[in-house]
């Protein structure tokens, strides 16, 4: 009697009267659910994680492209001329990003099916050269941008001197123009020279017919040769005066600007490099002779032709393509040890082509 006075007592004092039963079955719904006092939790809190991270990540992006947009939309209004520059630069680095991405991929299909670059497809030898191209460049902004606080000085040097420092992805549609006018007349200047030395090894040439042709050739200036006029000088142009290994160094050295490489090196560096680059295309022209020529785009039809010694800029598509078969015809007639004809070819073929005299 006692203990029950001392159980209703207190529950006086808590305000509720708490029977035995209803105490039972609050702990037994605590020992079942785990829950506090109270009823179940609405399903409504229950959310998957997974489904709030995505909803998250969704929230943010549409946020930072409206940002991004209104950013957009406030250079465009306030500061035409750097937001033109601001959009070269963007697309320039998303272009790169992509090319070094393909790169590696083509690299690493080369490590894991043991493929030399010789054996590549057209398109994918054309991207290797011309990344490795362009890295190169980039790889002096990159030495002079160590220093501490030299960025600044080198983001007005890119200003300054886009041409020199930057790659073809940073220029606008109207630099590329001028700059490939600018470098072609800069390999036509070595045009005259190269053809001065050929008319002074001709006496040096033993071989009768082939000094007539050889003269022949170099005196029929204002007109474009003809195929078999070219592959008719193949065996001077393995053995001395014209060898690639008998070249003279001055002479090395105009077929270096006549290849746009720099002819401040060594002789035998420079020597080097053009047999380098020489294979590097005769290589390409096998590949693309395999693909053929029908099969590429207007941009990569004057993209080959400018590479070997055409401005084509200026030049139709249908005379590009004429001209490119004419080069493959003779490229793929060569072997390895007559490759100092194809160099020459750069200047025999495009000096007098239709359209060129600039």
């Amino acid at each position: 009697m006692a203990l029950s006075r001392v159980c209703w007592a207190r529950a006086a004092v808590w305000g509720s009267a708490v029977t035995p039963g209803h105490f039972v079955t609050r702990r037994l719904q605590l020992g079942r659910s785990g829950l506090a006092w109270g009823g179940p939790r609405s399903s409504k809190l229950h959310l998957s994680p997974k489904a709030d991270v995505k909803n998250l990540i969704s929230y943010v992006v549409t946020k930072t492209k409206a940002i991004n947009g209104k950013y957009h939309r406030f250079l465009g209004r306030h500061f035409p001329r750097f937001y033109v520059l601001y959009t070269i630069f963007t697309k320039g680095f998303r272009m790169l990003w992509a090319d070094a991405k393909k790169a590696r991929r083509i690299k690493t299909n080369m490590w894991n099916h043991n493929i030399e670059f010789h054996q590549l497809p057209y398109r994918e030898m054309e991207h290797l050269r011309q990344f490795r191209q362009d890295v190169t460049k980039c790889l002096f902004l990159g030495i002079i941008s160590i220093p501490p606080f030299a960025n600044y000085l080198v983001f007005l040097l890119m200003y300054l001197f886009p041409r020199q420092l930057l790659i073809r992805h940073f220029w606008t549609p109207k630099q590329q123009t001028d700059f490939l006018d600018i470098y072609h007349a800069f390999r036509k200047q070595s045009h005259p020279e190269i053809i001065s030395y050929l008319e002074k090894v001709i006496p040096l040439i033993s071989d009768t017919g082939l000094r007539w042709h050889l003269t022949d050739l170099c005196t029929k200036r204002g007109s474009h040769p003809a195929i078999r006029d070219i592959l008719a000088l193949r065996e001077c142009f393995s053995n001395h005066p014209l060898g690639m290994n008998q070249l003279q160094a001055f002479h090395v050295k105009a077929l270096s600007r006549a290849m746009l490489l720099t002819p401040y090196l060594p002789p035998p560096l420079l020597r080097h490099r053009l047999k380098t680059h020489t294979t590097v295309i005769h290589q390409l022209d096998q590949a693309l002779a395999k693909l053929g020529i029908g099969q590429l785009t207007a941009e990569e039809v004057k993209s080959a032709c400018y590479l070997r010694g055409l401005n084509s800029t200026h030049i139709g598509e249908d005379r590009c393509r004429t001209w490119l078969g004419e080069w493959l015809q003779i490229s793929c007639s060569l072997k390895e040890a007559e490759l100092s004809l194809l160099l020459h070819n750069v200047v025999l073929l495009s000096t007098n082509y239709l359209g060129t005299r600039r």
